[in-house]
């Protein structure tokens, strides 16, 4: 069954609108892991627009203390200050992502060949700490041989095209893309993450197709919607979207 894990980014970027400590990210978290997530992903950003350095240790504290049996991921570029803030604060995963420091969201994957040099020496020092490391990839078949050949264990795949075309014969052919991406990703020995835009009108078809998914992040869509419903509520739907009880 495909993992939900929450992220708290859009929850931290409200509360940096004040100088006030809330919304709380850390008591959100508790939330939306008592409500059923399987855990929670953050994106530390270096101008800490959404999450701060210092929101991290606290959210580490909070799954391993508080919910060992959920999982912590932290996402972003592996420079040396995001590896050492990973190392200092060992969650389950890292996902890296090949952002530059002023994009507004993820919206493209890693050229896994090309940013060989930057991401070996990377996944090394994660996996001689213990963590496991996801990079996040296009719907294209040929990267999971390239990212299992420099030691990843997971891939996530973008699905930032299938989001903004569901439901149109585009949004079918980046589902069969990624249905190929999977098959490519499982033959290469990687397990399968997947993230970005996915909401509670497209993820259904979304793991119908995909089934041997691990995990899925989501943030925008489900804080969106928690502004309706409430983030406890907001969990619910989302496992049940993904097709748990």
């Amino acid at each position: 069954m495909t993992a939900l894990s929450v992220n708290l980014n859009k929850v931290a970027l409200l509360r940096n609108q004040r100088d006030l400590p809330w919304p709380s990210v850390v008591g959100m978290g508790r939330v939306v892991l008592d409500a059923g997530a399987d855990g929670i992903t953050v994106h530390p950003r270096p101008d800490e627009r959404h999450i701060r350095r210092s929101d991290v240790p606290e959210l580490a504290a909070l799954v391993k203390e508080e919910y060992p049996d959920k999982e912590f991921n932290i996402e972003g570029y592996p420079d040396d200050e995001f590896l050492d803030l990973v190392i200092a604060n060992k969650p389950d995963q890292v996902t890296f992502v090949p952002d530059s420091p002023d994009q507004a969201t993820s919206d493209h994957g890693w050229d896994v060949r090309g940013a060989h040099n930057l991401l070996v020496p990377a996944i090394k020092r994660m996996k001689d700490a213990g963590i496991r490391v996801s990079l996040f990839v296009d719907e294209d078949p040929s990267v999971p041989p390239d990212a299992a050949e420099i030691g990843a264990d997971r891939i996530e795949i973008y699905t930032g095209p299938y989001g903004a075309s569901f439901g149109t014969p585009m949004g079918d052919h980046h589902l069969q893309r990624m249905r190929v991406t999977v098959q490519a990703a499982l033959a290469a020995g990687l397990g399968i993450n997947a993230g970005h835009d996915l909401t509670l009108e497209n993820l259904p078809a979304f793991v119908e197709v995909l089934p041997e998914l691990h995990e899925v992040s989501i943030g925008h869509g489900i804080t969106a919607d928690a502004l309706l419903m409430g983030f406890a509520e907001a969990v619910r739907q989302y496992n049940k979207a993904l097709g748990k009880a």
